[in-house]
């Protein structure tokens, strides 16, 4: 008589929001937020759709609590920390989690039940830029302009044809060989002298232009 197979209920882990959560974001992650409903999200589980209503009141609530979650990835400036480098700390860690979920992207301001963790965050940045001198105009302007930066860049960046600095050359000259070289000189010059260049990697553009920002707002806030 063959073994009894073992008993799947008993071995699965035990569901609860958490779990609900950190797993709506795996498939999140790796399908895309489109991929994520109740029924994707039961079964990567294990267990019937209707279970997941114990835990969360409908689709709704879990992109909510799955936003909440990124932000509370995200570090947030010390109370005593100088704005700019605080500033450029906070902006550089959200676009690294921004990178790990870009999903997350569109959804960071679209949501209109925003969680603890979200905001803590924009409590921190607003108290950061105002210990730092900003006036409430001032600090608008700067948290706008700022985050704008950072959800742009990381948008086109997710956008991009190449997930390595590795990959570019070869996508580069293929689209080159596409095209003749007089009909677009300054294209030309660019990809040659610039992103065909050992060492060219895209993503030092991002820190280049977050100094700017910054430096423009320290004279905008002392003037």
């Amino acid at each position: 008589m063959p073994p009894r197979a073992a008993n799947k209920t008993q071995s699965r882990p035990v569901l609860n929001r958490e779990r609900l959560l950190n797993t709506a974001i795996v498939i999140a992650d790796s399908d895309g937020i489109g991929a994520l409903t109740m029924r994707s999200l039961a079964e990567e589980l294990g267990v019937k759709p209707m279970s997941l209503y114990h835990y969360v009141a409908n689709k709704d609530e879990i992109l909510d609590s799955i936003v909440d979650l990124v932000f509370s990835e995200i570090e947030l400036p010390s109370v005593n920390a100088n704005w700019r480098p605080a500033m450029r700390a906070r902006a550089l860690s959200a676009r690294t989690v921004l990178r790990r979920h870009p999903w997350a992207t569109p959804l960071m301001s679209s949501r209109t039940n925003a969680g603890p963790a979200t905001l803590r965050h924009h409590d921190s940045v607003i108290g950061t830029l105002r210990r730092g001198g900003f006036s409430i105009k001032m600090t608008a302007h700067a948290f706008s302009l700022i985050d704008s930066y950072i959800y742009g860049f990381t948008l086109q960046e997710a956008g991009l044809p190449f997930d390595t600095p590795e990959q570019v050359p070869e996508i580069v000259e293929a689209m080159m060989a596409q095209l003749a070289a007089d009909a677009y000189p300054h294209l030309t010059e660019f990809s040659v002298k610039h992103v065909l260049k050992p060492g060219y990697d895209y993503a030092k553009e991002f820190e280049f232009g977050l100094d700017l920002i910054l430096e423009g707002l320290e004279r905008s806030a002392t003037q």
